[in-house]
């Protein structure tokens, strides 16, 4: 069976002050329990000082986004390998807001997603359709086509070191969630693509539900076959909500 994975993405929020609140009563709330993984996903000023906090611990870190690139003249820009250095065993690549805000196509996500796994690194590939995407009926055709660019550029065989999240960007912020059924179906049809190429591989992968997770539904979503933990935004920000859905993961991990 799959370990739950649920990761945290901080987004950019934080400060010194209320990172070391926060992550130290994370770590002191951690459930008991087997099957589940915690991580946490800051940005990238505090990656230091939360790779100390959690050092010790059963979180791990990971980081927000990631260049393309090893090095040379890209201000501003952060390579794998550095992140790599600071203790990074995670990073989010081609998130919704990455794609709309920021203007990331799937090919440059791609590269991203060889980039981090060139340097020992795992990518969260974040895939998803916006509500007008969703209400013309191209859910598959958009988040299949974001799988298969991936697909298309580093093979198959790279699942193997990596992680999907599918984020409805409809659901993202607004307080509505996919119900269980949806989000289940949509996993489902990501499994069942790469089940075309490697069957093995594709019953080992964790694909995270990336869309308002909460203490409240968690439950519910983790129970689907298909739903292998949850990439967490604002739920992520506040211990006791973090915590909610780690104790989800932990009953859902001990049934499995």
């Amino acid at each position: 069976m799959r370990d739950f994975l649920i990761a945290g993405n901080w987004k950019m929020n934080g400060s010194n002050a209320t990172n070391d609140v926060l992550v130290s009563n994370i770590v002191d709330g951690i459930p008991n329990g087997e099957g589940f993984k915690l991580l946490v996903c800051p940005p990238f000023p505090y990656l230091i000082s939360i790779a100390s906090q959690v050092s010790n611990s059963a979180i791990s870190l990971g980081a927000q986004n990631v260049s393309e690139h090893e090095s040379g003249a890209f201000t501003g820009e952060t390579s794998a390998a550095m992140l790599k250095e600071l203790g990074c065993e995670y990073v989010i690549v081609g998130h919704s807001e990455r794609r709309a805000i920021f203007g990331e196509t799937s090919e440059q996500v791609a590269a991203k997603y060889i980039a981090a796994q060139k340097a020992g690194i795992t990518p969260i590939l974040c895939v998803g359709e916006t509500l007008e995407e969703r209400e013309a009926g191209a859910t598959e055709e958009v988040v299949i086509g974001q799988l298969d660019a991936i697909l298309d550029a580093a093979g198959v065989d790279s699942f193997a070191s990596a992680v999907i999240a599918y984020e409805p960007v409809w659901a993202i912020g607004t307080g509505v969630t996919a119900t269980p059924g949806q989000a289940q179906d949509v996993h489902r049809r990501i499994r069942m693509r790469l089940v075309k190429h490697n069957s093995d591989l594709a019953d080992s992968i964790q694909i995270l539900y990336g869309g308002s997770m909460k203490g409240e539904n968690a439950s519910g979503l983790l129970a689907m076959p298909d739903i292998d933990g949850g990439l967490i935004g604002g739920a992520s920000l506040k211990a006791d909500d973090f915590l909610a859905i780690a104790a989800a993961a932990a009953v859902a991990g001990q049934k499995s």
